[in-house]
């Protein structure tokens, strides 16, 4: 089969390299890709927001199958665009993937059909959300954007003040543009936090092994709010009981309430959960494979990727075999000194070879690099994800972090701490 992957990241990267695996798989290609892809598929330079341009590019090239990986297509409706044209994809439609697209769709459906979430309330009033949260004078509350704002469009507000600037910034100078057209005040939850990536075929539901994302951008989870400095799996506050307990009141009925609202859910569904002391809930869904938790999970995987993705567009999920191994795997995301905010691209990197170490049971999955007169160079906030497996959490962290040592570039920044909780709540 020739496969088409949309995106160009870390999250890309790693579903290229899973998707490599299958014997079916015989030609890949990435759009727009990065350069540290290019060693693994061909890539073309097509925006993967501009729908139009990739659905000519797929028909032109005939593709088999295309793998939506990245939130904006999704939202966009590249899925029923590419099924106008008769070419089948993985990852939901425009409809569906308004799980992750709207907040308010979101927490509504959660409402509507008693999926357990933090309590809320949604408004398209900046006034109107000052006078809510002053009536209820509960802090720290949290503030969140409706619509898609790359991961970034929650503010933790720990006092009044953090609040009106924080309304004043989504709502009013538009910091994540239309997507603060509206905005949902929640609850502020406490608990262990824990992501559960899900192969979904509108009906069947089969969670992937769980992992623990640190998105703080410095040690002991201090600093600004990133897409992620690294992530482990499993996750060890998931234990079974938890995850029968949401498999029953979380995920069954999230994926029949999905098909009850007409829009049933194909593809990926991620579920963000905290385990607080009245049970787990819902923080928020995503439409698609986290990023970097895709980093730790698909290396983990047993069965043919392509044979599971298949199966979720086809609806024939539940006579799919999806088997994780038993061990453990860990990824240290190497960042551009400044992420997130401003930071400095090309800056050369040394210590791989055609993009990869030469260490035993490691992977480095490129998020923002690019070649440039034949070097690779950084060209994002995270440049690499360095994976490493196990057969436990201690030993794939300890080789994560030795490949990690290898790697050089000018002002590298990584955190030190990547999976220390999960090592702590091992104990």
């Amino acid at each position: 089969m020739k496969i088409l992957v949309v995106g160009g990241g870390g999250r890309e990267h790693a579903i290229i390299r899973a998707l490599k695996k299958s014997p079916d798989c015989t030609e890949i290609w990435c759009a727009p890709g990065n350069g540290g892809i290019s060693y693994d598929a061909k890539c073309k330079a097509i925006a993967a927001t501009d729908v139009q341009a990739m659905v000519a590019f797929a028909k032109e090239e005939a593709f088999d199958y295309v793998v939506v990986a990245q939130d904006d297509p999704l939202a966009l409706g590249m899925v029923d665009a590419l099924a106008a044209v008769g070419i089948p994809a993985f990852g939901p439609n425009a409809a569906a993937a308004r799980i992750e697209a709207s907040k308010v769709f979101s927490k509504n459906l959660m409402k509507r059909y008693g999926i357990p979430t933090a309590d809320y309330e949604t408004f398209d009033d900046p006034a109107k959300v000052m006078d809510y949260i002053r009536g209820r004078n509960k802090y720290p509350v949290v503030i969140k954007a409706d619509g898609l704002a790359l991961g970034k469009g929650v503010l933790i507000c720990q006092n009044e003040q953090e609040a009106e600037d924080g309304v004043k910034e989504i709502m009013l100078d538009k910091k994540f543009g239309a997507s603060g057209n509206h905005v949902v005040v929640e609850e502020f939850l406490t608990g262990p936090e824990v992501s559960v990536l899900s192969f979904c075929d509108g009906k069947t539901v089969k969670p992937m092994v769980s992992s623990m994302d640190h998105k703080r951008a410095l040690d002991h989870d201090e600093g600004l709010n990133t897409g992620g400095m690294g992530t482990v799996a499993p996750n060890p506050y998931y234990t079974d009981a938890v995850a029968a307990e949401c498999m029953e009141k979380i995920f069954l009925p999230t994926v029949a309430a999905m098909e009850k609202e007409g829009c049933p859910f194909k593809g990926c569904l991620y579920f963000g959960l905290m385990l607080t002391p009245d049970g787990p809930k819902v923080i928020e869904y995503n439409c698609r494979f986290g990023d970097p938790e895709t980093q730790v999970v698909l290396p983990l995987l047993e069965s043919d990727l392509l044979t599971i993705m298949q199966a979720t567009t086809n609806g024939t999920l539940a006579e799919t075999e999806v088997k994780f191994s038993t061990g453990a795997a860990a990824c240290v995301i190497l960042a551009s000194g400044g992420y997130p905010l401003s930071y400095e691209k090309g800056k050369i990197i040394t210590g791989l070879t055609n993009g990869q170490t030469d260490a035993d049971d490691v992977t480095v999955y490129h998020a923002g690099t690019a070649i440039r007169d034949g070097a690779l160079v950084t060209a994002g906030g995270r440049v690499l994800g360095v994976t490493a497996t196990a057969a436990a959490l201690p030993a794939a962290l300890d080789k994560a972090y030795k490949a990690a040592e290898s790697i050089q570039f000018d002002k590298l920044h990584k955190r030190t701490d990547i999976g220390q909780r999960a090592l702590a709540a091992m104990k």
